[in-house]
């Protein structure tokens, strides 16, 4: 089990608190809540190793969401595919 923190900068907060996806087998849970600045993720992941994978898929997504929010990802073995799939109807939820 790893467990991180990033930061990236942010745009305008998001209007609500959302909540998508399961902790299971290949998946993962997004909660995404309103910020004052930037983007704060709380990363846990069950699969371990994967730091700069984790870091330039949040990135690239993040720096096209134009959000501020704190963000809390529990992933147990989701593909890329999937952590984007999460993190955009997270941010759609929470509009």
């Amino acid at each position: 089990m790893e467990q991180h923190t990033l930061t990236f900068p942010g745009g305008a907060p998001v209007a609500r608190r959302s909540h998508v996806g399961v902790v299971g087998s290949g998946d993962l849970e997004v909660l995404l809540e309103p910020a004052d600045d930037g983007v704060t993720i709380d990363l846990r992941t069950s699969v371990n190793g994967f730091d700069a994978t984790w870091t330039a898929v949040l990135e690239r997504f993040f720096s096209r969401a134009g959000i501020a929010a704190k963000v809390q990802i529990n992933d147990f073995g989701a593909t890329p595919g999937t952590v984007a799939l999460r993190l955009a109807q997270a941010v759609e939820a929470a509009k």
